[in-house]
């Protein structure tokens, strides 16, 4: 029998563990679709899925907030999705590669002067002092600077994309090759995509549903086989420029997409809806299993919780903000009144060190300069052994996540199992700090030791930080726990909680590396390994603006060589492995900042919702033509 939760408990309870849900198989289809109408049966389906938000677009070359990307997936699906940090192909054929010949990297002669990508990755002219890497060199150790006088050869690599050929948009015109270069000179037009874009030397048709793709010589793309541009349907689209095309109806509230569903109405600040796309590639295989897909748009987790209770909610996208309802969502899942989904992904919550200021970037002065806290690695390793991370993890986040041993996932392809997180342990935290030249002046641990022979320190100068973080519950729960766990080591803090606009302002206490300690998120799109977060390149300051990842002022050379020849290498190559490994022993070693955990992405579902898959790197709504509501999980 089911238990059932009243709506005032609902709103309380907040303990227990939530079922992790992880299914990854999608069929796929190799046969044409009849075209039927979408009214063509006597009842219609649908399955309702509630949006953190409203969409700022369904623009697909546009910058999108996250339920966007959602309704998108829905629309067009693909062309190549991320699955379990692996690359799927959804529109293709297949993935090109080196293997299967689809890719290769050719040898090509290079002019002086010519647009070349050089060994550290920018867009240069080859002329004299321009260090390249000469074709066959993929490494540091043959890099040449080139003389400015004789045409030399590099590589360039040259991609061939496969697209099926039973691809018809939504109002049964074909897709073919040429939809994909139009869209590739839309994003040329407006600046968009322009890191890729920059970098091909031609992108162009081979056949009707064939193309390939040509890099600048030097550029060795580790994700080549991923730059194939999504399609956009140029017989609606090329009568208009592509400034206009964000701007207007056909293309960012009703774009014509290949996917499982197309617009139907657009209701401002109420819902989407979605209907069948009777021309879907994957018709004839039952998909989609449900007619129609109504986005509703709702911003308060509360409301969105009572919806789902309530059944106008079916699916709760992870837009909506379900952090601070997980064991709620337990009990509910208990009840049998929701099934619950939780993964981790690429995003991870950090405890950054100040190691160098922005005020110690003209030199460090003892007298004027804010203590040198963390110049020494034996007390950037002592913090960590002084927090409960562990703590963190069981009551804020109901051991979904491990406690961090790297910035890369345990469950990703490049992740070192040999590292170990360090564990909370507050003897050899203080043995540490003691070895720094921190010393426990009063014998009293809850108070802040005192410096006594800590280099770049002042002598007698208080170990007491000042701590930086958002106001949120989650991070107040953090840094409740952290506050009374570093206090066993006579480390003090020192807890302010300031707003988003305080903290991530430019020139701001983060980014202008204005901190002791900082607790903030970092996340990334790709799947790849985001090494680049802790390079010397990614420093904020006032040559770059103070634009970058690397607020903590970590600056080694060796962890640069690492990062760079492993954003150089190929996935299928061994240095892929070697050196993303090696960035993580490195950091491991040298704590530029401390991983608190793996921040988790959260939905829910009514109990009668089937074919709903949430993985940790794909979109949530990827899987949305398997999902349907009562008798449409029969079919």
């Amino acid at each position: 029998m089911k238990k059932i939760i009243s709506f005032a408990l609902m709103m309380t309870l907040i303990t227990g563990c939530v079922r992790f849900q992880n299914q990854n198989a999608t069929p796929t289809a190799s046969s044409t679709p009849l075209p039927v109408s979408p009214t063509s049966t006597l009842s219609t389906s649908r399955l309702t899925v509630c949006l953190g938000a409203e969409p700022n677009s369904l623009y697909p070359f546009g910058e999108l907030n996250a339920p966007a990307k959602s309704v998108l997936a829905a629309i067009y699906n693909g062309p190549i999705n991320t699955v379990d940090y692996e690359y799927q192909p959804v529109i293709l054929t297949g993935l090109p590669s080196l293997e299967n010949g689809d890719a290769e990297i050719t040898r090509a002669t290079v002019q002086p002067q010519s647009i070349v990508v050089d060994a550290d990755g920018n867009l240069v002219n080859l002329e004299t002092g321009v260090r390249v890497k000469p074709a066959g060199c993929r490494s540091d150790d043959c890099i040449i600077t080139y003389d400015g006088t004789d045409a030399i050869e590099m590589d360039q690599m040259i991609v061939t994309f496969r697209m099926r050929p039973d691809l018809t948009w939504s109002d049964g015109t074909p897709i073919v090759a040429d939809d994909s270069i139009y869209a590739f000179e839309i994003q040329a037009d407006t600046d968009t995509n322009l890191y890729l874009i920059e970098r091909t030397q031609i992108y162009e048709a081979a056949d009707t549903h064939v193309l390939q793709w040509f890099g600048l010589p030097g550029f060795v793309d580790p994700t080549y086989f991923t730059n194939f541009f999504h399609p956009a349907p140029k017989h609606l689209w090329s009568k208009f420029s592509a400034e206009e095309l964000s701007s207007i109806d056909i293309a960012s509230r009703t774009p014509t997409g290949w996917g499982p569903y197309m617009v139907k109405e657009w209701i401002p600040n109420d819902h989407i809806t979605l209907t069948k796309n009777p021309y879907y590639f994957r018709l004839r295989d039952g998909f989609p299993k449900t007619d129609e897909i109504i986005f509703r748009f709702i911003s308060e987790p509360d409301v969105a919780l009572s919806e789902l209770i309530a059944g106008r909610c079916d699916v709760l996208d992870p837009s909506i903000n379900l952090e601070n309802h997980v064991g709620l969502l337990q009990e509910m899942q208990s009840a049998e009144q929701a099934q619950a989904f939780v993964t981790t992904g690429m995003s991870v919550e950090w405890l950054g060190l100040g190691i160098n200021p922005a005020s110690y970037d003209n030199g460090y002065n003892l007298q004027q300069d804010r203590p040198n806290y963390f110049g020494d690695v034996y007390t950037r390793q002592a913090i960590a052994y002084c927090l409960n991370r562990q703590a963190i993890v069981d009551n804020v986040l109901f051991g979904f996540t491990p406690v961090p041993a790297s910035y890369v996932p345990p469950s990703h392809p490049t992740y070192d199992s040999n590292l170990k997180a360090i564990p909370y342990d507050p003897e050899v935290g203080n043995s540490l700090l003691e070895q720094a030249g921190w010393q426990d002046h009063d014998d009293n641990p809850s108070t802040p030791r005192r410096a006594v022979n800590v280099r770049n320190v002042a002598y007698n100068a208080l170990l007491e930080l000042n701590y930086y973080t958002t106001s949120t519950a989650q991070r107040r729960q953090v840094a409740a726990i952290l506050e009374e766990s570093l206090a066993e080591c006579g480390i003090g803090l020192n807890v302010q909680y300031l707003s988003q606009n305080e903290l991530y302002s430019p020139n701001g206490l983060l980014f202008g590396r204005q901190f002791d300690l900082a607790e903030y998120a970092l996340g990334v799109e790709s799947v790849e390994p985001a090494c680049h977060w802790f390079t010397s390149f990614e420093i904020p300051n006032a040559e770059n603006d103070f634009i970058g990842t690397n607020i903590t002022g970590f600056n080694n050379q060796a962890y640069d060589t690492a990062c760079r020849n492993a954003q150089f290498a190929l996935r299928d190559e061994q240095a892929y492995l070697n050196e993303y490994r090696q960035t993580q022993i490195i950091f491991a070693e040298e704590l530029p900042a401390i991983p608190l955990f793996y921040r988790l992405r959260i939905a829910a579902a009514r109990p009668e919702v089937c074919g709903y898959v949430l993985d940790a790197t794909a979109n949530p709504m990827s899987n949305i033509e398997a999902m349907g509501i009562g008798e449409t999980c029969q079919k």
